[in-house]
């Protein structure tokens, strides 16, 4: 059975190859973002269920709505989509990615731990032209034990993308991260918005 988890992390990776694939005659670069603030609360997207915070880059388009209405009831949900100029706009540059979403790990018979996850979301990766880039790790965010697999896609000869999907077994509930960008440090850097834990804020929480 394919995961719908899985679909949901790679439909950023999808919107992102059609915008590429588009570009044929009015590329657009990519504007420079700029950091968005810790005090910024407009930039902090919260989920108190599994206790995570992201601090979306400024500047960066929302698509969460639009990607939830795909969502099936007490199944899979898309808890944050993010990118860095609008999926349908044609550009000349890898269109970065955020798009962190949910499943019920029920869905998947003897399912036990994280690693069992992998499977799918291989196959999934695969299907769509990237290729393992080295083999998957545990990796602890703050306390939290994730993880981490690592994947790659040629475009041309300047562009390779680059997707980084960490798994969580929480609540049995399968949460996936994944993070899409133009090269290892721009991965590194969106990565780097994930905070698990409370933190500090007058804004209230995102359902």
């Amino acid at each position: 059975m394919h995961s719908r988890l899985a679909t949901i992390a790679l439909v950023a990776l999808t919107l992102t190859l059609t915008a590429q694939a588009q570009n044929k005659t009015a590329p657009v670069t990519k504007p420079t973002a700029k950091p968005a603030t810790p005090s910024n609360d407009t930039q902090l997207f919260r989920n108190t269920t599994f206790g995570f915070r992201y601090q979306i880059p400024y500047g960066w388009v929302d698509r969460t709505k639009e990607m939830q209405e795909g969502n099936e009831a007490g199944r899979a949900e898309v808890l944050l989509a993010i990118f860095e100029r609008p999926p349908e706009a044609t550009g000349d540059t890898i269109n970065s990615a955020v798009v962190i979403a949910s499943e019920s790990a029920a869905s998947y018979p003897g399912l036990k731990k994280a690693e069992d996850y992998l499977g799918p979301l291989t196959e999934l990766a695969t299907a769509k032209g990237l290729k393992a880039d080295g083999e998957p790790y545990a990796l602890e965010v703050e306390s939290r034990q994730l993880l981490r697999a690592d994947f790659v896609k040629t475009i041309s000869v300047k562009l390779t993308m680059h997707q980084c999907t960490l798994i969580l077994l929480a609540k049995g509930q399968i949460v996936s991260f994944t993070f899409i960008a133009g090269s290892e440090d721009e991965l590194d850097d969106l990565m780097d918005g994930l905070h698990f834990g409370a933190a500090k804020s007058t804004a209230k929480p995102h359902p």
